[in-house]
């Protein structure tokens, strides 16, 4: 078993509110984190699973049956099924108002679940479960978990091919029961193809109109299906970063897979040998190393990508109040050189960090930059705050 670091944010969240929401990926691993939490800290709580039919029938009249547990925390699981549900949490809030009342999970963010943040507007607290990462497995293992992604049974699996065939089930699951319970009606195939096209342009600027013509569809359905993708954490959407500079600049975003054992599965790679072989490489590390980031950033830094219409980037850019704290490049190599465009944009931005992240064993400086390996990755994100 695995520790989540996730857990003792979830226990120390229900201290300060009625509601807290654990929301991610399907078979992320919220429900093995929801019945931890409910072993070890609330062994009297109650679980309900709306995929199941017997909870769902205890549901039919929600406030008599909830009402019952005054003082027991209610696990609710795969509430985004049942979205009825939150007006009804309200209103038991607002007659007691007391924290670590309901523990709820989804599979679907706060923007698809809109009446969650509506209706539940200043009671609820929503906690992120990503998939495997870095700190947790221990960063020795980062060659598998970067092969296999991080979902718990992909990553776990006794060999490379059980990890590949659960993905083949993950994504033919996703596909055609997942989306349809969203009330999303999409062809299957047509977002698998998407989704396909999507892997093959990992890391690379999204352009909307080349892809419809691609798929022979229209731009704005490319957009739909680009935004379903987002809202279910299977990719995300990197913003550019914007100044102030004489520079003409790149505004268009970065589309990345953001499970690279996804990513790998989409692209048919099968091992360690299939994927530093193949053209996708350095996109798929980039990918990687960005995800891994984001997975232990706090929440009041944001990020994005730099890049001028003359070519010249930094792949990855960590701001805090509108200053750039650490500009990042990803190098898929164990000797990485430094581009001049690299130090053409450090001009630009005036980062008051400057960092190389590559698959080397060491951490080292060159100059005033500082080289830093794959597994030192987890403690430097960490010591920003």
């Amino acid at each position: 078993m695995i520790k989540r670091i996730q857990e003792k944010t979830v226990i120390e969240y229900l201290q300060f509110f009625p509601v807290v929401a654990i929301l991610g990926a399907r078979q992320v691993g919220k429900t093995t984190l929801a019945k931890i939490i409910k072993n070890k800290y609330f062994p009297e709580a109650i679980y309900l699973d709306m995929e199941s039919p017997a909870d769902w029938f205890k549901l039919e009249e929600p406030e008599l049956y909830l009402n019952q547990f005054q003082n027991k925390l209610i696990i609710i699981d795969e509430i985004q099924r049942k979205p009825e549900l939150f007006p009804i949490l309200r209103t038991i809030i607002d007659k007691n108002r007391k924290n670590g009342r309901f523990l709820i999970l989804g599979s679907a963010s706060p923007d698809l679940l809109k009446k969650s943040s509506e209706s539940l507007a200043g009671r609820i607290a929503f906690i992120e479960l990503t998939p495997f990462m870095l700190e947790e497995i221990n960063s020795e293992n980062y060659q598998k978990l970067w092969l296999r992604g991080g979902f718990p049974e992909s990553f776990l699996a006794k060999d490379d091919k059980t990890s590949i065939l659960w993905r083949e089930f993950f994504v033919k699951t996703f596909l055609e029961r997942d989306i349809p319970q969203f009330g999303l009606k999409i062809p299957a195939p047509n977002l698998r193809r998407f989704w396909l096209m999507l892997a093959h342009l990992q890391n690379q600027l999204w352009n909307a109109s080349q892809i419809a013509n691609n798929l022979g569809i229209s731009a704005p359905t490319v957009k739909n299906y680009l935004d379903i993708l987002h809202y279910t954490y299977m990719v995300r959407i990197l913003q550019p970063f914007y100044t102030n500079v004489k520079k003409r600049l790149i505004k268009t975003p970065k589309i990345i897979i953001r499970d690279s054992g996804i990513l790998h599965y989409l692209l048919n790679i099968k091992n360690y040998n299939d994927l530093i072989s193949h053209p996708i490489v350095g996109h798929s590390w980039e990918g990687f190393v960005i995800e891994e980031i984001l997975k232990l950033l706090p929440s009041e830094y944001e990020y994005f990508f730099y890049r001028t219409r003359a070519g010249a980037e930094i792949d990855f850019l960590i701001t805090k109040a509108g200053k750039v704290i650490v500009a990042i490049e990803i190098k898929y190599s164990l000797t990485p050189k430094i581009s001049k465009g690299f130090y053409n944009c450090v001009k630009d931005i005036l980062p008051q960090q400057k960092v190389v992240v590559y698959p080397g064993e060491i951490t080292y400086k060159k100059g005033d930059i500082l080289i830093l390996s794959i597994k030192n990755l987890p403690d430097y994100i960490k010591n920003l705050a």
